[in-house]
């Protein structure tokens, strides 16, 4: 025995690994997420493609969005993460998941998860969202995520990343942290 766990029938049971790139908006969580999935070959989910309409007109109106908001859109990526696990597929996908409930969700019954909570400074985010073009999210929200955001705490699986290094830099980072993380 190689110390693969077995499944109930005998047979090996396969452990996936979902990263959840997180972080408030601008900190470069689709970047990061499409340079890891180029390195790794895993299924990708952009988490703002799976916003209700309702969520997305919010937001470009420039009202942040809360909990009761929140929670259909974190439900189909902790859905999405679900199916994944269940075909045995690895997968990388972006989600805010600024409070520790948000993060809670994600992972409820889905061991797969692993947060990649990606942090920069007030300033630079600013002006990241100022310039940044074709997105629904303008930068007059980022106070309220900034408020709203809740640190990933070390009973948390995942690790906390600052962006300014670069996105090559961070995907660097978060393949070693990958490699040497328990259960792999």
């Amino acid at each position: 025995m190689n110390g693969t766990p077995s499944a109930p029938d005998g047979a090996p049971q396969v452990r996936t690994t979902t990263v959840v790139v997180s972080g408030v908006s601008g900190t470069g969580k689709s970047t990061v997420a499409r340079l890891l999935v180029e390195r790794t070959g895993w299924d990708f989910a952009e988490g703002d493609d799976l916003h209700p309409a309702a969520n997305r007109r919010k937001m470009t109106a420039g009202t942040p969005l809360d909990d009761a908001d929140r929670l259909p859109w974190l439900r189909r990526i902790a859905a999405w993460v679900g199916t994944c696990e269940a075909d045995g597929r690895n997968a990388v996908v972006t989600c805010s998941a600024l409070r520790r409930s948000y993060r809670d969700l994600l992972r409820a019954g889905h061991p797969s998860v692993w947060f990649v909570q990606l942090t920069a400074g007030p300033e630079d985010l600013d002006r990241r969202l100022r310039t940044r073009r074709g997105h629904f999210m303008p930068a007059s929200l980022l106070g309220s995520q900034l408020t709203t955001l809740e640190p990933l705490t070390p009973d948390e699986p995942g690790a906390v990343y600052p962006s300014d290094g670069g996105p090559l830099r961070v995907v660097e980072r978060v393949l070693g942290d990958l490699r040497t993380r328990p259960g792999r």
